[in-house]
């Protein structure tokens, strides 16, 4: 460490209230501001071992946090030299860079607090980071990126922390990951051609997203490396989708799952869907990462959870198709959701509502026009649900439909699919009184759904014919 540098170190230490060390910088904490330095290390994935190269860092840093979190990220500022005394930005010579930052509440950073995370926020989390994703500038000659080289990587630090770490099993996540990456070979070379190799965040644990005023902001991209900001967009989603399961949130992480590929599915190609063959690989990875990262913090017990949903990641669920159908009210969402979160990460959920709105290209949120309703509409947005369906099976996912299904040639066709390739079946029919359905439908609110109390008395009034699928009653507005 050099001498100039320990100086500035020790000159904003003396003006902060709190200071903050990480292996590769040191944070001071002063009123509402946040001054970062770069250690003047060279750890071999990174290198900040001179003024110009902590310089350059800060500046990367600086500009790629700006696009997920531009308020916390201000300024790059030079520590100045002038007749024996230190300033910021003043006019004497530049002996260190520093990135001014809004100091935040470190409480606020959701991996201190994962059950904070509603299911609504999960959901903007997934929306956020897709259209981060669809906007980034592709990487073609990223190849398997941060993927590829993260496999090779975690070796290392996962075998010396054998332990805590189980020795066994670590050598079996170890090769089932470098087999699964070579497997997966071609779907990734595909994906890349395609546009799905990304300049993405790159460290999307939940140490790295805050919550304020309801919102999830993440920070801290990886700015140090070319190779491990590169990478396929699901790649990158996988990260808060893993840290969820692992701590304790399967319903969140599952949302967030199905917000992140409802919302990329409105600008990404359909082969969107094909990369669920990577995504148990994904998730692996991440979790090694997680895995000797809090082994080298002496965080045992939480290394050893990471590689085991690392393990059990690599054995994905079975591929299966269920249908949720029923009235408007009768808590097909709802039930679609319990069901999709049982085996985390959980199901693809392909929602006939979530799907109208992308087709007519508008928010989930926002109402359509009775056109989009009409018997054409009704038969594009199913053939849409059908063929997303298939190909996530064929990904080996499994898969909820969400529709109401009143139509008997349509629950036909969701048997008719899974049975075309062979994968299990299970149709759900949610019953109610009328009188709850028409109190839930009244009392609807922030839902994708357009039907209102006019849609549901023409559904009572209707005959959906003989219902074969397991029948589950909703007596009250309050559940089953």
């Amino acid at each position: 460490m050099s001498a100039v540098w320990a100086e500035v170190a020790t000159w904003l230490a003396a003006q902060a209230d709190e200071v903050v060390e990480t292996s590769c910088a040191r944070v001071f904490l002063a009123g509402d501001r946040a001054w970062k330095i770069k250690r003047p290390v060279d750890l071999g994935f990174l290198d900040f071992s001179t003024l110009d190269k902590r310089k350059w860092a800060l500046d990367r840093e600086l500009d790629l946090n700006r696009r997920w979190s531009g308020d916390i990220y201000r300024a790059v500022r030079a520590v100045t030299r002038e007749g024996g005394a230190l300033a910021i930005d003043g006019v004497g010579e530049t002996v260190e860079w520093l990135l001014e930052m809004r100091r935040f509440d470190p409480h606020a950073v959701i991996a201190g607090r994962p059950e904070a995370m509603d299911l609504a926020q999960a959901d903007d989390l997934g929306r956020l980071i897709a259209r981060f994703h669809v906007a980034a500038p592709r990487a073609p000659e990223a190849d398997f990126g941060a993927y590829g080289y993260t496999v090779d990587a975690n070796e290392g630090p996962l075998t010396r922390a054998a332990p805590p770490l189980d020795a066994s099993m670590v050598a079996r996540v170890i090769a089932a990951t470098k087999a699964g990456r070579d497997a997966l070979i071609p779907l990734l070379e595909a994906r890349r051609s395609e546009g799905f190799a990304r300049l993405a965040h790159g460290d999307l644990h939940l140490g790295n997203i805050l919550l304020e005023g309801g919102r999830p902001i993440p920070f801290d991209c990886i700015e140090f490396s070319q190779v491990l900001g590169r990478m396929d967009v699901l790649y990158d989603a996988a990260f808060p989708i893993m840290d969820l399961v692992v701590r304790g949130q399967p319903a969140a992480a599952n949302r967030l799952l199905n917000a992140y590929l409802d919302e990329a599915a409105r600008a990404f190609p359909a082969s969107l869907w094909d990369g669920l063959g990577a995504l148990p690989q994904f998730l692996a990875v991440r979790a090694c990462v997680r895995a000797h990262v809090t082994a080298a913090t002496g965080d045992d017990a939480m290394s050893r959870r990471y590689l085991a949903a690392a393990e059990t990641f690599l054995t994905p669920s079975v591929p299966r198709l269920t249908a949720v159908g029923g009235l408007s009210g009768s808590g097909k969402t709802s039930e679609a959701a319990r069901l999709a979160a049982r085996a985390a990460p959980g199901a693809v959920i392909l929602r006939s509502d979530l799907i109208r709105k992308r087709l007519w290209n508008v928010a989930p949120l926002e109402r359509l026009p009775a056109a989009a309703y009409a018997p054409d509409e009704d038969a594009r947005v199913h053939r849409e649900m059908f063929a997303i369906a298939a190909r996530v099976l064929a990904a080996g996912w499994p898969v909820i439909l969400d529709a109401t299904f009143l139509d008997p040639a349509r629950r036909n066709e969701a048997e008719a699919l899974a049975a075309s390739l062979d994968v299990p079946f299970d149709g759900v029919w949610l019953d109610a009184p009328p009188d709850v359905l028409r109190a839930r439908v009244a009392a609807r609110t922030g839902d994708a759904s357009d039907a209102g109390l006019e849609v549901l008395e023409r559904q009572l009034a209707g005959d959906v014919g003989p219902v074969t699928w397991r029948r589950l009653s909703l007596q009250s507005e309050g559940g089953r």
